[in-house]
């Protein structure tokens, strides 16, 4: 699993605007890189949200932001279309970076468990080191916790 302090694990997906991505495309920048569940739910639509309010910010900090799910392609266009995304989302439909980032986890709801993705941001620095994560995140006030903690290395 990724580590604080190594090279972030570098992946290739099919993002938003149609292209292939990879996180190695953005070295020079720093990749603020989400994973959220799911498009359209009531806790992934307030993440992406309070990103897109304060994506003017992010960009004055030299910072790319990027979420990751494992929806479809025309999910993610829905998604973006509905709410005004100014960023990229990408498709990771077999949870390959999900795994490789240690956030596809065993997951329990309503007494049923199943495999999901566990609510993840992590910061790689402008050299592809990570270096910041918060794993199980509670959306409220995350966003503006991120860019505090852009804030405080620039």
């Amino acid at each position: 699993m990724v580590q604080i302090g190594q090279l972030a694990p570098d992946f290739a997906l099919k993002a938003s605007n149609g292209e292939m991505v990879q996180l190695s495309d953005f070295r020079g920048k720093y990749v603020v890189l989400y994973f959220y569940p799911k498009d359209m739910t009531p806790g992934c639509t307030t993440e992406a949200c309070d990103f897109r309010d304060h994506y003017r910010e992010f960009q004055d900090l030299n910072a790319v932001i990027l979420g990751i799910s494992t929806d479809s392609l025309e999910r993610h266009q829905k998604f973006i279309e509905k709410y005004g995304l100014p960023f990229l989302l990408l498709v990771d439909e077999q949870q390959e970076v999900a795994e490789k980032y240690g956030v596809w986890k065993l997951k329990k709801n309503f007494g049923k468990e199943y495999m999901g993705i566990e609510r993840s941001t992590f910061i790689i620095d402008p050299n592809g080191i990570l270096i910041k994560e918060w794993r199980k995140v509670k959306v409220n006030g995350h966003v503006e916790e991120v860019l505090k903690f852009l804030k405080e290395i620039s």
